[in-house]
């Protein structure tokens, strides 16, 4: 009489692994005259067993179904009227079987073992990174590019990520130097040696930093052709990558912002879900951060502190200082777009005195502008027209073309309010040429234009200067402060906080 087909299914992957029937009894817990039974077809194994066997035997469940599924087609063939005897049938597929399984867990150990390798490469090359970078850091700014060509220490995708780091954390501050730092990264990632389809992702994760970096300096046409290529080459190296060593979350996180920057928010929202869904969970407070400031720029204020407010417990104040910095100034900003300018009041105090820690020119200025807000909204007019000559200065100093665009109108509402339309003419004469040549936004050109033209027509009214006003905000954004998917140092205490306005 033929065996049960369990029974013999029991036999079949025992083979198949090469294991002995005294070792499986063990693994299972049985007495082996007890597991002999169940192989001679004394006793049928139930479902549950033969599972339990399999995984004994370094099997998953569905493999128990194919050994079944080769029986039962093994016994279909082995019926009368043709054909093999059943036992010859059944040896062949014995061995049949045995060479399959056996070669399915050759190639899933394979698979292990070389992505292994890959992660222990990998964590020796961000620790030589860490080693080496301070020494590139080290040389003035136009001496590295030089200096990466001449040292092939410096040539490796690890330190060509910490240099795109880098130009997150430098554009909080400074946008050349955050510049300077992605087109090193950029050199560093096309110099380095390896595996064509891993370069590729590696120069397209320094592109997209470099894409950030022209967003910072307010250059969005340009920032969107970098973005571009960078995502050509990001996709291209997709298989190079199946451990995800390079983030993908902070790539989506900046191009949300680039997005958001752009005036298509909907599409700014939509990466950020995906960053989120992405993220290894190094980066929910910026992108927490950067869909508040998303909120904002479509008008939904509430929703932003409710999401500024979720987002404060979350922050170690100590050791993230321009996270908490970040969100307080955001909080305060959509304060003030709710017209609560005497409850902002109370904090940006504090707020400029983080700021002046922080050490930072523009994210000063920034705060300055949020003070000149506050104190136009209190009735302090005075005051707030020498904080917003101010600023506007630095900004123009600066080349932020949109910030210094926004305390022109800020002054300009001033002194419509207070009948100086004189004042407000001298204001456009050098705005017009400026802004045409930094192709900023076609939303907040627009409004700026429409400002140049009300005035050049003596048409200007303090109602239209609020309203342009407003409608610049919007279109800019404000200046309000966002993340761009950076990782803010919680895991990795080498990959330090950058967040940049």
């Amino acid at each position: 009489m033929d065996r049960p087909i369990e029974c013999r299914t029991l036999a079949v992957m025992r083979e198949g692994r090469g294991l002995k029937k005294n070792q499986v009894a063990k693994a299972l817990g049985l007495k082996p005259q007890t597991y002999y039974e169940y192989e001679k077809g004394n006793q049928v194994p139930s479902r549950n067993l033969l599972e339990r066997a399999a995984a004994a035997m370094g099997l998953r469940p569905h493999h128990v179904d194919r050994t079944l599924n080769y029986l039962r087609q093994t016994d279909e063939e082995a019926r009368p009227g043709g054909g093999p005897e059943p036992d010859a049938v059944a040896d062949l597929e014995i061995d049949r079987l045995a060479l399959a399984l056996g070669s399915e867990w050759a190639d899933f150990h394979r698979l292990q073992l070389q992505r292994s390798q890959r992660l222990a490469r990998a964590v020796a090359e961000r620790e030589m990174a860490q080693v080496h970078f301070p020494r590139l850091r080290a040389y003035p700014a136009a001496e590295r590019p030089a200096i990466v060509r001449e040292n092939k220490t410096f040539q490796t995708w690890a330190i060509s990520e910490l240099a795109a780091h880098e130009s997150i954390e430098a554009a909080a501050d400074d946008a050349d130097e955050a510049l300077a730092w992605a087109d090193l990264a950029v050199l560093i990632a096309e110099l380095a040696p390896g595996d064509e389809a891993f370069r590729s992702r590696s120069i397209g994760y320094a592109v997209f930093h470099r894409g950030n970096a022209i967003r910072v300096k307010g250059r969005l046409p340009a920032a969107d052709e970098e973005f571009c290529r960078a995502k050509d080459l990001w996709k291209a190296g997709a298989a190079g990558d199946p451990e995800k060593l390079l983030d993908e979350a902070r790539v989506l996180g900046m191009e949300a912002s680039l997005r958001r920057e752009q005036r298509l928010l909907p599409e700014a929202l939509a990466l950020l879900d995906q960053a989120v869904s992405a993220d290894r969970g190094g980066l929910r407070v910026p992108l927490l951060i950067n869909r508040a400031k998303t909120l904002e720029e479509m008008g939904d204020y509430e929703e932003a502190l409710t999401t500024l407010r979720r987002t404060l417990p979350l922050i170690e104040a100590e050791r993230e200082p321009r996270l908490f910095w970040t969100v307080r100034f955001n909080f305060l900003v959509n304060l003030c777009h709710l017209s609560c300018h005497a409850a902002a009041a109370l904090e940006v105090e504090e707020v400029k005195a983080l700021a002046i820690k922080l050490g930072n020119g523009i994210t000063l200025a920034r705060v300055n502008w949020l003070q000149g807000w506050i104190l136009a909204g209190l009735g302090h007019l005075k005051e707030a027209e020498a904080m917003f000559k101010r600023v506007r200065q630095e900004f123009l100093a600066r080349d932020v073309p949109y910030d210094a665009g926004l305390a022109t109108l800020e002054l300009a509402a001033l002194f419509m309010e207070q009948g100086r339309s004189t004042e407000v003419k001298a204001l456009t004469q050098e705005l017009k040429p400026t802004f045409v040549s930094q192709n900023v936004s076609r939303e907040a050109l627009a409004t700026l234009l429409l400002f140049h033209d009300a005035v050049a027509q003596e048409k200007l009214t303090l109602e239209m200067a609020r309203h342009l006003l407003k409608d610049y905000r919007r279109a800019r954004g404000s200046v309000s402060c966002e993340t761009t998917g950076e990782n803010p140092g919680r895991k990795q205490a080498p990959y330090r906080p950058g967040n940049r306005v």
